[in-house]
């Protein structure tokens, strides 16, 4: 009897030992990908760095300004005048009570129901 239970236990540490041992390497495996990505994210943020730097220095208007004045007779640029933009004034007003009406239909068809005691929207 004991001599069966040494050799199962023989066993079973042998099969835990080579699972262990290959847990070990696929974990090894599992850091390596992690710090080789980890590394090439870190190239990739100096490149976006380095993009970013490039992108505010072209749109300086010190360095668009030469381009515009060597194509401004290709291109029929014209400067931008007030008038083309709108005023205050131009907007429409809100009104002034919201049609406490058409709501009230909206809702009976939408059948969503209206509490009776609440007030109408418009105050009355």
């Amino acid at each position: 009897m004991i001599r069966k239970l040494n050799i199962l236990l023989l066993i079973t540490s042998s099969i835990a030992f080579v699972a262990v041992y290959g847990l070990k390497y696929s974990v090894e495996e599992v850091a390596k990908n992690k710090q080789a990505l980890e590394r090439h994210i870190e190239q990739q943020k100096g490149q976006l760095s380095l993009l970013e730097a490039d992108w505010s220095y072209l749109n300086q208007p010190s360095y668009i300004q030469p381009i515009i004045d060597r194509h401004i007779a290709q291109l029929n640029l014209q400067p931008i005048k007030q008038t083309q933009f709108g005023s205050l004034s131009e907007l429409p007003m809100r009104p002034v009570q919201p049609d406490t009406a058409a709501m009230t239909a909206l809702f009976s068809s939408l059948q969503a129901g209206v509490d009776p005691a609440d007030k109408p929207i418009g105050g009355q």
